[in-house]
């Protein structure tokens, strides 16, 4: 198997202050183009973000078992 590569982001922001997210953008050593999908959890609590984090890293990885 290959060696890969997670790319991932995070940032805090207040809930009721995002407006939309979109999509961040890769560029690939061999001139290609790529993105990644941002994805938004919101919580109640760091509790709540931290589970719902771990159960989405989880089926991802689900997603991909040859990884």
């Amino acid at each position: 198997m290959a060696k890969v590569a997670l790319i991932y982001g995070v940032r805090l922001l207040p809930a009721d202050e995002l407006e939309s997210v979109g999509e961040a953008p890769i560029a690939l050593k061999n001139g290609r183009k790529a993105s990644v999908t941002m994805h938004l959890i919101e919580g109640g609590s760091e509790e709540e973000i931290r589970r719902q984090l771990l159960q989405s890293l989880d089926a991802f990885f689900e997603l991909y078992p040859e990884i």
